[in-house]
């Protein structure tokens, strides 16, 4: 899909990965809408290149469909959405304080499986109305991670979030391949993101060290590079591609 004049809104896109996607899509011509939480820097970057920014709690579903269409209104349609939301927490299934709780583990599936296809069934529903270009009519984007085929010690309500949305991908670009919709997921190792940014450089160094190439966190705009290369080729679909410099996490 070219990318040009296209309709895009990105969740998350206020930090990280996410605003480096909507910093880039919007350079080659897209038209984008910031979606993140209230409080965060998602007006300020929405701004510097013309976008909209609509706040939303991605893990208030109602909220979500509620931001997704006013995104959609302020656009003018969607083509593409790209969803980097996500987060985790450190905990054993079992420990010294007793079982893994049930309410945290939901919470993390909430913020990462159910709110990924909650916005994903929602674009699907207004990418389904496009004229389409070249049989095509949408791109949906969604987040995995390298957790989620070597989930770490304490990341088992990580790991089964994560596991989800890549494991989704295939069956809904199967739902949706009739409309002319592909549904993609990444998964990112160690990214210059977040908490991460803050970590001394030879913890980073260390936590990097069993990557084959390059040896480093990875960069946010290499997320981007990746969403972009994945909107203009129609031939991928419905798959989790790894973006990892060839990392496998160890066991801790």
């Amino acid at each position: 899909m070219e990318i040009k004049g296209k309709k895009v809104a990105v969740f998350g896109g206020a930090s990280g990965m996410g605003r480096a996607s909507a910093q880039l899509l919007a350079a080659r011509g897209a038209d984008v809408a910031v979606l993140d939480r209230p409080g965060s820097a998602g007006e300020e970057v929405a701004t510097a290149f013309g976008g909209s920014f609509h706040p939303v709690d991605v893990t208030d579903f109602a909220a979500a469909e509620e931001a997704l269409a006013a995104a959609v209104e302020a656009l003018g349609g969607l083509h593409v959405t790209v969803t980097t939301a996500g987060g985790g927490v450190a905990k054993r299934t079992l420990s010294k304080e007793g079982p893994h709780d049930l309410e945290t583990f939901r919470r993390v599936l909430d913020l990462n499986a159910v709110a990924t296809f909650n916005i994903s069934r929602l674009a699907a529903s207004h990418m389904s109305k496009n004229e389409p270009e070249d049989d095509e009519r949408g791109v949906i984007v969604n987040t995995a991670s390298i957790a989620a085929f070597e989930g770490q010690i304490g990341q088992v309500a990580y790991t089964a979030a994560k596991a989800a949305i890549a494991g989704m991908s295939l069956t809904m670009a199967r739902d949706l391949g009739s409309l002319g919709i592909r549904v993609l997921a990444i998964a990112p190792s160690l990214f210059e993101t977040g908490a991460v940014q803050k970590v001394p450089d030879e913890m980073k160094a260390t936590l990097v060290k069993d990557a084959a190439f390059p040896r480093r966190m990875g960069r946010p705009e290499e997320y981007a590079k990746l969403v972009l290369a994945i909107v203009d080729n129609p031939m991928l679909n419905g798959q989790c591609l790894r973006l990892d410099a060839g990392q496998r996490f160890a066991p801790k």
